[in-house]
């Protein structure tokens, strides 16, 4: 059975490119803080990668912190700023947990469409805020959030963005979002797992998660991988570079499948904004079925898709994104997200369609 892959929001493939750039970095096998030649080159290819991510996001290299991935970013983000911290009810669990953890943190809501309105961040910013973070484009239902217009109202507070899931399709130059920090991971863009990077501000003061040697100016210890900074930065430029082309490609797919999907599926909702969401992502509320058994069902048939984050899948709990969104708890476990990719055509989404109607219009 060939096997068609709708959970790109989760994991992508390694793209091609990016591997055969890899395999080339592979040669520069030094520790990149030693001081021999091996070292010296390794730390030449680390820095040619850094400035090539700076480059992209319209920064200095010296404002890019390699860290293991996005949810070490986040946590990086979130716990190296003392003080009131300001972030929203649908953000990735990474920016959550730790934000629990602290003692002052305020949870702006978002509209029924799965928008944050900035004046609701506007309001909840107090004089001691430290620090507001907004998730760029949602991983479960794809809302795109207004960035720059909360830039505007922000105060003089940090501003951080989680963008793993905008790096594909949407601008990222940090000067235009208005940004202080922002996260990227690469396993989000055909890139390797295992690696992303945190964008920080040179005038931004943030305490470290990790302490060592003090490698990454003294934020990120331990030795960087110069195989993984090679793969990020040229998954990172192959995906900007045809971000505008892909994103028309997969609007077009996305609207096609979201539209006959609910034409012929009864009881059936799109979940979040169909206006401002990611070209890639469509999440539906199928109602009176269970999305776990639902799952097992399509998987079965050769359809790989899932119910929200895979960061959360090892918990039962209903989606706390669809909860934001006012909806029931019935609504938060019977929602599928299909996410689309590079790979995916219209033969596949017709198909997709044809088992769904036969699994759901019984």
């Amino acid at each position: 059975m060939k096997r068609i892959y709708l959970d790109y929001a989760a994991s992508t493939l390694l793209d091609k490119s990016v591997k055969k750039a890899m395999d080339e970095a592979e040669k520069y096998f030094g520790n990149p803080s030693s001081i021999h030649f091996e070292g010296a080159r390794a730390k030449e290819i680390l820095e040619e990668s850094r400035r090539k991510i700076a480059g992209i996001l319209g920064c200095k290299s010296g404002e890019i912190i390699f860290t293991s991935g996005g949810t070490e970013s986040d946590n990086l983000a979130i716990q190296g700023v003392e003080g009131h911290i300001v972030t929203t009810t649908i953000e990735h669990p990474a920016i959550l947990e730790p934000s629990k953890k602290r003692s002052d943190t305020t949870y702006v809501g978002v509209r029924n469409d799965g928008i944050v309105k900035p004046e609701d961040i506007k309001n909840a910013i107090r004089e001691d805020t430290r620090l507001v973070s907004v998730i760029y484009a949602n991983n479960e239902i794809g809302t795109i959030q207004p960035i720059r217009e909360i830039n505007r109202i922000k105060g003089k507070a940090i501003f951080h963005t989680d963008a793993c899931q905008a790096s594909e399709y949407l601008n990222l130059k940090v000067e235009t979002l208005g940004v202080d920090m922002l996260t990227l991971n690469a396993s989000k863009i055909y890139g390797p797992k295992g690696i992303g990077i945190l964008y920080k501000k040179s005038n931004v003061k943030i305490s470290p998660l990790i302490y060592g040697g003090g490698q990454e100016g003294g934020i990120r210890s331990g030795t960087e991988s110069v195989v993984l900074a090679v793969g990020l930065a040229e998954a990172l430029e192959i995906a900007q570079k045809n971000r505008n082309q892909e994103s028309e490609r997969l609007t077009e797919l996305r609207d096609y499948f979201i539209k006959t999907i609910l034409d012929q599926i009864p009881n059936t909702e799109l979940n979040g904004s169909i206006k401002n969401r990611l070209p890639n992502n469509a999440n539906f509320y199928f109602k009176g079925c269970s999305s776990e058994e639902l799952l097992i069902k399509l998987d079965l048939k050769g359809i790989a898709c899932s119910s929200g984050s895979a960061c959360a899948s090892q918990f039962s709990e209903p989606s706390h994104v669809i909860l934001a969104l006012d909806k029931s708890e019935e609504a938060a476990k019977s929602s599928i997200r299909f996410s689309l990719g590079r790979h995916t055509n219209k033969k596949e989404l017709d198909y997709v369609i044809k088992v769904l109607c036969e699994l759901l219009n019984r």
